[in-house]
């Protein structure tokens, strides 16, 4: 069974990130990688310095790549177990956790950094799931310069959206708010009106395309339609944060969904176990994610180092 000063299950932007900081400071990192990032549907990220308009899944390749420098090794695959291992009181402080993978493999790890990111569940509005990374988007930030001054969409999941189509607003003088039975509240309505956005308050039941997969627009429930070049959305965003669980991790309900609570190096309520990235946060951008885990790396090696004194010092005593 291999012993490692890290293990690190999930190898996107946030997992790979603390990878590097970790591998820069002579740290002997194992990074499991189920291979499924969040925006893998998306043919480009935007915003990113120095990765505008390029692929997610290259700048994860390219990642992996840096990482070959280091005491880094990358392997595909599932947690299929985790479990706190009992220090032994005589000795010095050693692994903390057991992780077994989804092939068999075991390892132990001194410190745990869960960075599995989390899932969008989409409204169930039919034609809506196969647009998504297509014509269906959710980040202004991220996806709307690509949809200036053309026909947007925006179906909301609370009154809290119209805020989105305010954002959407400032690309496009053609934006339609659909409120999907959402109660706005008469600033948040006359602050649409002022800018020109026009309130649909008939639902939304479909998104449609032609016959080439284009998104073409949506539906309404007494059969009128809206053209649309692109639909915005706010999916529900769930944590995968089912190891953290196991362990016990201390959690909190926020926004309607229950998030394991970290403390700003990312530190959760279990000693030696960390978060990083959108498990713990549903922030969608990946700048976020790369500041968090790398912020997060070097956390955990302070924590080491910490630990490694301790041991030096009960050694020479």
């Amino acid at each position: 069974m291999a012993t490692w000063d890290v293990v690190i299950v999930g190898g996107g932007s946030a997992g790979l990130s603390a990878a590097l900081m970790l591998g820069r400071s002579r740290r002997s990192v194992l990074v499991v990688d189920g291979g499924r990032p969040r925006n893998a549907p998306a043919r480009h990220m935007h915003g990113v310095l120095g990765r505008d308009h390029t692929s997610p899944l290259d700048l994860l390749a390219a990642g992996r790549a840096e990482l070959t420098r280091y005491d880094v090794a990358v392997e595909s695959g599932e947690v299929a177990d985790v479990a706190g291992v009992e220090a032994d009181a005589s000795g010095p402080a050693g692994p903390a956790f057991e992780v077994v993978l989804d092939s068999g493999e075991r390892h132990l790890a001194r410190r745990l950094l869960v960075a599995t990111g989390l899932r969008d569940e989409l409204p169930d509005i039919a034609g809506l799931a196969d647009q998504w990374g297509r014509g269906v988007a959710l980040c202004p930030y991220c996806e709307g310069w690509e949809f200036r001054d053309r026909r947007i969409a925006v179906i909301a999941s609370s009154a809290a959206n119209a805020h989105q189509a305010q954002l959407l607003r400032q690309l496009s003088a053609d934006v339609v708010f659909c409120s999907q039975g959402a109660v706005l509240t008469p600033a948040a309505r006359s602050g649409l009106d002022a800018r020109g956005i026009v309130v649909e308050d008939r639902r939304v039941v479909e998104v449609f395309a032609d016959d080439g997969g284009r998104l073409r627009g949506i539906r309404l429930e007494d059969g009128g339609e809206w053209e649309a070049d692109a639909v915005f959305v706010a999916p529900k965003a769930v944590p995968h944060d089912d190891l953290l669980r196991r362990l016990r991790a201390r959690s909190m309900r926020q926004g309607g969904v229950d998030h394991v609570l970290v403390d700003e190096d990312g530190r959760t309520s279990v000693r030696g176990l960390y978060a990083a990235g959108n498990v713990v946060g549903s922030r969608s951008s990946v700048p976020w994610a790369m500041s968090s885990g790398s912020l997060t790396g070097a956390a955990i090696n302070a924590d080491l180092v910490d630990e490694d004194i301790r041991n030096a010092v009960d050694a020479r005593g």
